[in-house]
């Protein structure tokens, strides 16, 4: 019913030295480094996000393997499934938060791409926002799209702590949950997509820049 959804970050690149007085490319170079810092709270939720996904397939498992006769146990299981649901709903609030702060901080950049004097580095910090930005509705669509599916996974373990359980409605609720997980899937691949072509695309400005620079 699960596949693990694996997420990566922006690169963080290192200014060796600074020219005396502080440049346009060099100013844009600090918001965008300390939008990469403000990606760390969200880098840090992936592994207990993954962890509690882990957890949450386990009990479904064990859930499956059980009969009527076991009802208390399988609420009680679908109780630990329900909780765990709800911690990764908290976890995705401080991902959002960590998202939201980097978009804030990146954006600062656009007003500075106009007083940029070279025609091929004022290019590719243009095509750089741009990347970003389908970054950004590229996760907005990732989240909302996860959010569905907490949802729909919950809907179900409240189903399966019924005693007058119909297997129809079991069924149906268990289709609609990997329907949407399929969507995740998606949607975290256009994430990851876009993830990279930024990396990349902030790269290439660098380079097109007189700025010192040393890739992590």
């Amino acid at each position: 019913m699960k596949l693990k959804v694996l997420l990566i970050g922006l690169v963080s690149i290192s200014l060796l030295a600074a020219c005396s007085g502080e440049s346009t490319t060099e100013e844009m170079y600090g918001h965008l480094e300390e939008a990469v810092e403000l990606e760390n709270e969200f880098v840090s939720q992936q592994q207990p996000l993954n962890e509690l996904e882990e957890q949450e397939q386990a009990i479904y498992q064990e859930i499956t393997t059980l009969g009527m006769d076991d009802m208390e146990t399988i609420i009680s299981l679908a109780d630990e499934a329900l909780q765990s649901i709800e911690e990764r709903k908290e976890l995705l609030v401080a991902e959002k938060e960590s998202i939201d702060a980097s978009k804030e901080e990146f954006d600062k950049i656009e007003p500075l791409i106009s007083d940029i004097e070279d025609e091929t580095v004022q290019t590719n910090a243009n095509e750089m926002y741009e990347i970003m930005e389908e970054r950004y509705q590229a996760y907005i669509n990732l989240h909302d799209t996860y959010v569905v599916s907490l949802e729909n996974d919950q809907a179900l373990y409240e189903l399966l702590k019924q005693e007058e359980l119909e297997e129809d409605a079991v069924t149906e609720q268990i289709d609609k949950v990997n329907a949407q997980y399929e969507k995740v899937i998606e949607a975290n691949n256009t994430f990851s997509e876009t993830t990279d072509a930024f990396n990349e695309s902030k790269k290439t400005f660098y380079e097109s820049t007189d700025l010192n620079v040393t890739y992590e």
